[in-house]
């Protein structure tokens, strides 16, 4: 399998997806914009971009297997947070965690299958439209998983490390008053619709180069 993988070129996709999870573990940790987002929402939508590079260039299964890259390294990066212990508990609850990785697998899956099927279509509508579902998918389920009080199963000790985003705050800092995750995880969303534009113009670079080595 890893010869396989070297020689149809998939390594540069894996590289890059797991140089964008990594990263964008490391850069949540730094808020901005007074807690609304982190440097990582700015670094993990890349993740599509990636993806769908790879789905255009060596189709569906090729993404799938970047996809998977990016996982288990994010698992790995789970793990390894998991043992930094901060005052109020480890820098990656079980949560936390576990929000990630369902919400990066399911969208990132959900991604592939879009973009599969609309590839026949103008270059532009496959890479935008899986981007945009996936995206919307992608903060739906982590914000939901990870933060939602009505999620329960992963008990006392865990809502303890998370339930600072029940509290009520005002939507987006002005509008009428909302469990801040709600915000947050708008805000998140938001970067997500802007990059999933943004990315369009890259996508058609970079897949133009890599069609054209080939």
């Amino acid at each position: 399998m890893t010869n396989s993988i070297l020689t149809r070129g998939y390594l540069p996709g894996i590289l890059a997806m797991a140089a964008i999870v990594v990263a964008s573990n490391i850069l949540v940790q730094f808020l901005i914009l007074d807690g609304l987002l982190t440097w990582g929402a700015f670094t993990y939508p890349l993740a599509f971009l990636v993806t769908d590079v790879m789905n255009r260039i060596y189709g569906a299964q090729a993404a799938r297997r970047v996809v998977f890259a990016g996982f288990i390294t994010g698992i790995i990066c789970s793990l390894i947070g998991s043992q930094i212990m901060l005052e109020f508990g480890p820098a990656v609850p079980l949560r936390i965690a576990v929000a990630s990785g369902c919400a990066f697998l399911i969208a990132q899956m959900t991604d592939v299958g879009i973009f599969n099927r609309l590839r026949g279509g103008s270059w532009w509508r496959a890479p935008l439209v899986s981007t945009l579902i996936g995206s919307a998918l992608d903060t739906a389920l982590f914000f939901t998983i990870a933060f939602s009080a009505s999620i329960t199963f992963f008990g006392p000790n865990a809502d303890a490390a998370i339930n600072w985003a029940w509290d009520a705050a005002p939507f987006m800092n002005a509008g009428p008053m909302v469990p801040l995750w709600v915000t947050l995880g708008f805000a998140d969303w938001l970067v997500k619709l802007a990059l999933a534009l943004i990315a369009l113009v890259p996508f058609r670079i970079l897949t133009a180069r890599m069609k054209a080595s080939h």
